[in-house]
């Protein structure tokens, strides 16, 4: 259950980058969140809705883009999508591959008031 401090932390980026801009209310999020991280999002939704009462972001929507798990084979230098956790190489089926893709959370955007 790591997204309890998943979301204090989103909560604070928000609420801080919403009193920079003067914001009265925060309407909705919008998350990039990759497939290696592991983050549930009804989970998030959960601490999100508990978490921001009686904040400025109380009843906000939180949106998310899904980043799918990139590997770059370091033999043959190739990019490819993980599939069914098989982490050779499509193409010359060596095992030597660095994930750069799928760990990404971060905030887009928000849309406020």
């Amino acid at each position: 259950m790591h997204e309890q401090s998943i979301v204090e932390s989103l909560l604070r980026l928000a609420l801080d980058n919403a009193r920079k801009g003067d914001a009265r209310k925060i309407i909705s999020i919008h998350l990039v969140v990759g497939d290696y991280t592991g983050v549930e999002e009804d989970a998030v939704n959960f601490y999100f809705g508990f978490l921001s009462k009686d904040t400025i972001a109380a009843g906000a929507r939180i949106h998310y883009t899904h980043v799918p798990a990139q590997l770059r084979c370091r033999d043959c230098d190739i990019l490819f999508p993980l599939q069914k956790r098989d982490y050779r190489c499509p193409e010359c089926a060596g095992g030597r591959v660095e994930i750069v893709g799928g760990r990404e959370l971060y905030i887009e955007n928000m849309k406020v008031e």
